[in-house]
């Protein structure tokens, strides 16, 4: 789906182990892929030092990692001082680029509320996908297993889609995506439409099943023209609890997800689907930010 990633990591969460698996990357469609990590500056400096012990030691490793890498994909290492979330942004112009993976830790709402997090402030910045993978996950894979989860990072996609303006845009993005590298290693997409059981039945309309699927229909129809495999689910329950049941019950590489437009999402006095799949995944989640943010 991507061909320019930027990777970022702290070195605790895993995600460092991408710069072993470049070939990996490379064989799921990226051609240029950019490491970061951000060291903190300590004291008052309007100037922050460019280079330093920790500058220097985040690079050796990062190209300690970068043993095999691929004639035709670009690597560049970035290890910069300052907010991470400011040198993320800049880093994106600066390499144009079309995603940025970032581990998440699970958070309370109440560590949300007062520390806040990089993936919570990116979000509701950036202009390009958030592919957020659980630190957890990444530190404990084996090396067979993580070549082979890199090569297929986006090979089947879970879709919640509820027919609302949020997820016609999500489909629009994921198209547009497709259409810009036909090398894309997606194969499958799976739309979920969930009919919520916290809504009164005098409120979901005369036949909500058969109107669901008939919509579904015509949206797998769409995708199915990118030589997509499309798969379709109507089910009744609890939103979150169905879209992580799929996920782990038909194989899915990530979740696909948007903001829904409403300003600062992440907000922790708002209720937010989207914002309770980032939490509560385990799978990887592929945020899409609002149109308002897109370049």
């Amino acid at each position: 789906m991507f061909q320019r990633a930027l990777v970022c990591t702290d070195f605790t969460d895993g995600l460092y182990r991408l710069a072993q698996f470049v070939p990996s990357l490379a064989s799921g469609g990226f051609k240029q892929i950019v490491f970061c990590h951000h060291v903190s500056v300590e004291g008052d400096w309007e100037i922050p030092p460019t280079e330093s012990d920790e500058v220097n030691e985040a690079r050796q490793r990062f190209e300690n990692l970068l043993r095999e890498v691929p004639e035709h994909v670009e690597v560049a290492i970035e290890v910069m001082m300052g907010r991470p979330s400011d040198n993320i942004l800049r880093l994106v112009k600066k390499y144009n680029s079309q995603v940025v993976f970032l581990g998440s830790p699970t958070r309370t709402l109440l560590e949300e509320k007062l520390f806040g997090s990089t993936s919570a402030r990116l979000a509701e910045q950036t202009p390009v996908p958030l592919m957020i993978l659980r630190p957890q996950l990444v530190s404990t894979y084996t090396t067979k297993e993580l070549d082979l989860r890199f090569q297929n990072l986006f090979e089947y996609l879970l879709i919640p889609y509820d027919g609302s303006e949020g997820s016609d845009y999500l489909l629009d993005q994921i198209k547009q995506a497709v259409k810009r590298n036909p090398e894309a290693k997606l194969e499958r997409c799976r739309l979920l439409w969930v009919i919520d059981d916290g809504v009164r039945p005098e409120l979901r309309g005369d036949a909500p099943f058969e109107e669901a699927q008939t919509k579904l229909q015509a949206v797998q129809a769409s995708l199915s023209k990118l030589n997509l495999v499309v798969n379709t689910s109507v089910v009744e329950g609890n939103p979150l609890e169905e879209i992580l049941k799929a996920a782990e019950t038909h194989d899915i590489s990530a979740i696909a997800t948007c903001s829904r437009g409403i300003g600062g999402f992440l907000r922790w006095s708002i209720p937010s689907l989207t914002r309770e799949i980032l939490r509560h995944s385990w799978h990887p989640v592929l945020f899409y930010p609002p149109k308002s943010q897109l370049e």
